[in-house]
């Protein structure tokens, strides 16, 4: 009888040390998979934010790029239309490096209005200026512009990359001060980056605008 009770007793401290051994081995089990699940998620969670901020930045620098394509091309159209003003002024009023004013058809009306382009570096932006003739004989042009539009923005040229270049007859190159008689074609040139400092480079959008009703002034 008493060998009995001590089978007994061996048995149960065998059952508790065996229910420990095991019952260790599951919390060490559970932490380590919650640790892997953590830093899965956590892993994830990363690879998702930066994902969104990569496609993020390239859509909207393919936004900006594409409104500067459309404002360039726009500018290009109004520039090679350039005319004699309604008071009989010469088509080109000046021209600077970030800075051209001339007459053209601004809104396809009856009326030649003064056209401005111009670049603000301090706030990345090409803007288009437009200023209606006045319905005096001749007709007047008030200074400054009466309607300004917004062209481009993000716009990061510096001073030693101007916006506008001016080729005389030839396709010469012209160098400030630009005489405005001398001029027959204009470069526009932009550069794009809504964010300098993070990669790809500027966006170069270029183009070459001949300037078709001059001829009659050679």
């Amino acid at each position: 009888m008493f060998n009995f009770y001590i089978l007994i007793l061996v048995f149960m401290n065998l059952k508790r040390k065996t229910i420990k051994k095991f019952s260790g081995i599951t919390i060490i089990e559970m932490i380590i998979a919650i640790g892997i699940f953590t830093m899965g998620i956590a892993g994830f969670t990363l690879l998702f934010i930066k994902s969104w901020e990569i496609n993020s930045f390239t859509l909207e620098t393919g936004q900006a790029s594409m409104a500067a394509s459309r404002g360039v091309q726009a500018a290009v159209d109004s520039i090679r239309n350039a005319r004699q003003a309604d008071n009989g002024s010469f088509p080109i009023v000046s021209a600077e490096a970030n800075d051209l004013v001339f007459y053209g058809n601004a809104d396809d009306d009856a009326a030649v209005e003064r056209i401005h382009y111009y670049y603000s570096q301090t706030q990345k932006t090409f803007y288009r200026g437009v200023t209606d003739p006045t319905a005096d004989i001749p007709p007047q042009y008030p200074a400054g512009d009466q309607s300004v539009f917004t062209v481009a923005t993000s716009v990061v040229n510096e001073v030693d990359d101007p916006v506008f270049s001016y080729y005389d007859i030839d396709n010469n190159l012209l160098s400030g001060p630009i005489l405005v008689a001398q001029v027959k074609m204009v470069k526009i040139n932009l550069k794009v980056n809504i964010d300098p400092n993070h990669a790809p480079d500027n966006i170069a959008i270029q183009s070459y605008a001949t300037i078709r009703n001059l001829n009659e002034y050679d």
